[in-house]
């Protein structure tokens, strides 16, 4: 697979497929990306499991931070990687001795370790490197419109359409 680019339907695919996502590297610091990557996650339906050692046995909006991906305590469908190129090889490592393995590893923005990409790439896994879940599910769900992001409208107003509350939009590809 080319990992310098995407189709929409590849994307779509996970994002549609996975319930289950262990975010490996998580921060509790509300300040930080991988916090606003997992609350927005929760917030759309999945099943967020944070991992990072340091934090261990905390609870961040309800849920738990597990040392190790091994510690998790139900079947993983994705592994989201916070953490710096060089360490994904072996985070990659660990979730194939999980069972059953996970069916996508996801790097985010900035990383990319292509060695990692083909373990896990030969072992049946998909791969998505210096990617988003969050920044990809508002774009393909136009989530992402409502603020006027590729709109070339910007407005201070909030849309008439819009309910209270976060409006989950789905990834379904539209029939126009």
């Amino acid at each position: 697979m080319n990992h310098d680019t995407y189709p929409d339907a590849y994307i779509r695919g996970i994002l549609n497929t996975v319930k289950t996502i262990a975010m490996v590297g998580f921060s509790p610091k509300e300040s930080r990306p991988s916090y606003f990557v997992f609350k927005y996650l929760i917030e759309r339906g999945y099943r967020v499991f944070p991992v990072n050692p340091g934090h261990a046995g905390k609870e961040v909006l309800g849920h738990k931070v597990y040392a190790s991906l091994s510690d998790v305590p139900e079947p993983i469908d994705m592994v989201d990687i916070f953490r710096a190129s060089e360490h994904v090889l072996a985070v990659v490592q660990e979730a194939l001795t999980l069972a059953p393995k996970p069916q996508v590893i996801w790097m985010q923005l900035t990383v990319r370790n292509d060695e990692a990409a083909k373990l896990a790439e030969d072992n049946g896994i998909k791969v998505v490197m210096n990617r988003c879940p969050k920044i990809e599910y508002g774009r393909l769900s136009t989530e992402i419109s409502w603020i006027g992001v590729n709109s070339r409208t910007l407005s201070s107003r909030r849309p008439q359409t819009l309910g209270k509350g976060v409006q989950r939009m789905s990834l379904k590809e539209s029939s126009d």
